[in-house]
């Protein structure tokens, strides 16, 4: 059994995270622009890669989606989701399972396209992914911001922590 590491310290540090693991977790959420986005509808889990850019908010991210996309249809009926983020795995020699991970469990909302919000976000949207200018023009695409409630941190093989909201915006927070 994995104990529930949420609120513990452990030698100063907040759930057990040593500052190696922190400095991970980190990297991981601020420096990853590519995701696994878990979905599910009707009893069907669905999972996609999805472009993010992480938010104002410390561990909020922001996704432009295409309505076209089964992923954002599965949203709009079911605004719980999953996203899951990993160290790269570059090392052929190198167990798989030692690579550091994260996956946040929270829920999708569209940012309202007439809102002061919404043309920060995109800015904010755009400063991280030029490319995703020309979407910005088509009509299907929603700009959403994922908002965690809980999180699951791998830091390696044998290390699970489990974080709630409030712990994880105060890890991203200090760094």
């Amino acid at each position: 059994m994995i104990p529930d590491v949420r609120r513990c310290e452990y030698n100063g540090r907040v759930g057990g995270i040593s500052a190696d693991e922190e400095q991970i977790l980190v990297t991981l959420l601020t420096r990853t622009r590519w995701a696994t986005l878990g979905t599910a509808r009707d009893n069907e889990p669905l999972a996609s890669w999805v472009a993010t850019v992480a938010d104002v908010e410390p561990g909020h991210f922001l996704l432009h989606l295409s309505h076209l996309a089964l992923h954002t249809r599965y949203l709009l009926a079911n605004p719980r989701a999953s996203l899951a983020f990993s160290e790269p795995d570059r090392e052929p020699d190198r167990d798989p399972q030692t690579l550091a991970r994260i996956s946040l469990q929270g829920s999708l909302a569209a940012v309202a396209r007439d809102s002061a919000d919404y043309l920060a976000a995109r800015g904010r949207y755009l400063a991280a992914l030029p490319e995703a200018e020309i979407q910005f023009g088509l009509g299907d695409f929603y700009l959403m911001r994922f908002v965690p409630d809980s999180a699951r941190f791998v830091p390696g093989f044998g290390r699970v922590h489990r974080l709630d909201r409030d712990t994880l915006a105060m890890l991203l927070n200090r760094n």
